[in-house]
């Protein structure tokens, strides 16, 4: 391990004032403890007290915040300047005021981000869905506490939580915030910590609660019957998979697929979309669709513009005559993120300890601490209410006898012992003497008396009651029950995110609405390829090549045809007749290892056109060996546009041929000099696209296939006398005038 070596200190460095020992110097340190004692709790500090939530729904930031304004007297009463609260929080909070606004922005009704949003803000605040749109500065907005969040600090001062020191320890701040509903699923929640995330989703507050109580009264209730699914701000529709629910709902993991909401204004030609996923931003949408218009992916679009304004977001997309806005937003939801996922990782602080929890699992942990706050706050009021009826009770006593009362007082010469001769008087303890001693004179009558001590029986009437609270956990379940009820009633709203089944989505495959015309295609023995339409074709002279080259293939088909390019490495290369300009003759055309991006030193060699992938490819390698592969093999689901292993690379390649069928005849030349014609049916076909073939002519020493071409008529005058009996064949010489018929590909014998 380098270290870095520091001057030592002469011994009369250590008389000079404020010199420590040892100071400059550069310990050595192993990697090990430097993890262990100064990173470890770091990620430890991070997963605790800053990303992670906690059962009650709250990062500890949202919780010093909130209950900041709580202290501020923001429930309830007139907002206050965003500055005011962002100072008065950083006496909880120790991070700068930057972080504390931003805090509150994301909290606030402004923001938008939130299903039902604590800050009850006034001001530009942002929008959740613009990543450009800032919001104003702390001096300049306003804020207050929402009303829901009496349900978060309605019991606060009840003893229902713990209270901690804050980082000076001048203050005390709950650990926990008592919410009487399920907060930790109604908004959603995410962050980034030391080694794990959190990521948890928003579902609607009544069907939150109504799941909530079920699961109260049935511990087998089935979640999902009562909670179809989330719930999202934007609004946008959520894609309703029930297996895929389930596993998240089980989980606390998965993946939830959403897409934007539009409508189509016919009298406009436009398209309006209302509603995008969570995950993204207008200006993303925006940026990709403007991408794929200036790529010419997507020809429908003539403008696209953003509108939100006050009544929400809203982006428009003008269309060209005669679009179909329904198949055009079928491309958009594939290509842009208007079709996006929301990745769920329901992972919460219980007890301190990180867990990922499913939903039904979460609902039961908040049951749990809602139970205990409930059973605190009672325990809490019981003692209160005791406390009170032992005071009353030591004043009813005094009733008896008021003048007693008042006489021991009058002749009691030391106040010190007022408290003692009260307790001797009437038989009562210190708690009751001092209340007694406390009265002001002029309460010391018949009518005052009567009036407290008529509280005692109600006292022990409430009394009663919390103690068979707290002896029952059907009354505690109960009294949640009534609370989560009250709660949806008050502040329940409908479901912003619509639900639709998958299986209701037409999957259209992205095509381009391009016109099919006949054209022509050239294939040269370079690698150049030409389209060109019959029109053309008749008006146009001979082909412009390169010096050496030639045309090797020619095939009338139609401009929407795929075409598949085989190269001298064992790749092929997919495209449509659509991707080619026409052309003319008189050009050289468009060279196919360029266009397609082949490989560097990578050459086409043959290629084929096809509508229905259907017939054979013939692989004749120079061995004498011939693979014969489905068409078929080669079509792919997917928009690939490049297969490996097209063929098998064993052995060198001689020739490629196409056949439609089992009846076409293939004749082969060898160096040799013979000639071997056989049926394509007599080699049984593959699947696998590098199968290694079988052996259909003899070579011998030294000698190998040249070339090979599907036979056509006047190729040679009598086929048969080349056909062998069986195969594999040496083939035949061919006699001097067939020799040069035979003159396609020739090459000279060896």
């Amino acid at each position: 391990m380098a270290k870095r070596k520091s001057s030592k200190k002469t011994p009369a460095a250590a008389k000079i004032e404020g010199y420590i020992a040892g100071a400059g110097e550069v310990a050595e340190e192993k990697i090990a403890y430097t993890l262990t004692e100064n990173f470890m709790p770091y990620a430890m500090s991070i997963i605790m007290s800053r990303a992670i939530p906690e059962i009650d729904g709250f990062k500890p930031s949202h919780r010093k915040l909130l209950y900041t304004m709580y202290k501020m007297g923001l429930l309830g009463s007139q907002r206050t300047k965003s500055a005011n609260i962002v100072g008065q929080t950083m006496r909880l909070n120790p991070h700068g005021d930057a972080a504390i606004y931003d805090t509150m922005v994301r909290l606030s009704r402004g923001y938008e981000a939130l299903l039902h949003p604590f800050v009850d803000s006034k001001g530009n605040f942002g929008k959740a869905y613009s990543r450009d749109m800032a919001w104003a500065a702390s001096r300049y907005t306003e804020a207050k506490l929402d009303p829901i969040c009496s349900e978060l600090f309605g019991d606060i001062d009840k003893d229902t939580v713990d209270f901690v020191d804050n980082y000076d320890n001048t203050m005390k701040e709950p650990k926990l915030l008592p919410a009487a509903f399920p907060s930790v699923l109604v908004n959603a929640n995410t962050g980034i910590a030391v080694g794990m995330a959190s990521s948890i989703c928003s579902f609607n507050l009544s069907e939150i609660c109504r799941t909530t109580i079920e699961l109260l009264r049935n511990p087998d209730h089935e979640i999902i019957s009562t909670l179809p699914a989330p719930d999202f701000t934007g609004g946008a529709q959520i894609i309703y998979d029930k297996k895929t629910m389930q596993t998240v709902y089980d989980t606390g993991r998965g993946s939830i697929k959403m897409r934007g909401r539009y409508v189509y204004d016919k009298s406009a030609n436009c398209i309006d979309i209302l509603s995008i996923p969570q995950t993204t931003t207008c200006e993303a949408i925006i940026e990709k669709v403007i991408e794929l218009v200036k790529a010419g992916k997507i020809k429908e679009i003539s403008d696209i513009r953003d509108e939100t304004g006050i009544d929400g977001l809203k982006i428009t997309i003008d269309l060209k005559r005669a679009t179909n806005a329904d198949k055009l937003m079928s491309k958009l939801y594939k290509m842009t993120p208007l079709e996006d996922s929301f990745s769920c990782n329901f992972n919460v602080l219980i007890g301190g300890t990180p867990m990922v929890l499913g939903v039904k699992d979460m609902l039961n942990e908040w049951c749990a601490f809602r139970i205990e706050c409930v059973k605190r706050r009672t325990y809490f009021d019981l003692h209160k209410k005791q406390d009170r009826l032992h005071l009353l009770q030591g004043l009813s006593k005094i009733l008896l006898d008021i003048d007693k009362a008042i006489s021991i007082i009058r002749h009691t010469e030391e106040e010190a012992m007022v408290v003692p001769n009260l307790m001797a008087g009437f038989e009562i303890d210190e708690v009751q003497a001092e209340y007694v001693a406390e009265i002001k004179l002029r309460h010391l009558n018949r009518e005052y008396i009567l009036k407290r001590t008529e509280d005692i029986s109600q006292l022990e009437k409430d009394i009663a009651e919390l103690e068979s609270i707290l002896k029952s956990s059907k009354k505690i379940k109960n009294i949640i029950i009534r609370e989560l009820s009250e709660i949806a009633e008050k502040y329940g709203q409908p479901r912003r995110s619509m639900i639709i089944h998958a299986d209701e989505l037409e999957d259209e495959e992205i095509t381009e609405d391009v016109p099919d015309y006949p054209v022509n295609l050239f294939f040269s023995k370079e690698g150049y390829f030409k389209k060109i339409t019959p029109q053309s074709l008749r008006m146009s002279g001979e082909h412009k090549l390169k010096d050496g080259d030639e045309i090797t293939e020619h095939f009338e088909t139609t401009s929407n045809t795929d075409i598949i390019f085989f190269s001298d490495k064992a790749q092929a290369y997919k495209a449509k007749g659509s991707d080619f300009a026409d052309t003319k003759t008189s050009v050289l055309g468009e060279y196919i290892p360029s266009k397609l991006g082949f490989d560097d030193g990578e050459n086409a060699v043959y290629m084929i056109p096809t509508k229905d992938y259907s017939g054979y490819v013939m692989f004749v390698f120079e061995s004498g060996k011939v693979a014969k592969v489905t068409l078929e093999s080669f079509a792919t689901k997917t928009n690939r546009k490049k297969l490996a292993n097209a063929y098998c690379e064993k052995e060198p390649l001689a020739a490629i041929c196409y056949v439609p069928d089992d009846e076409t005849d293939i004749v082969i030349l060898s160096s040799s000099g013979r000639a071997l014609v056989f049926r394509a049916g007599e080699i049984n076909s593959k699947n696998t696209r590098n199968t290694q073939g079988v052996a259909v002519m003899k070579q011998k020493k030294g000698h190998r296939v040249i070339s090979a071409k599907v036979l056509t008529e006047g190729m040679i005058s009598d086929p048969e006398r080349y056909r062998g009996k069986t195969l594999p064949n040496m083939g035949q010489f061919p006699k001097k005038p067939e020799g040069e018929q035979m003159s396609f590909d020739m090459e000279s014998s060896e």
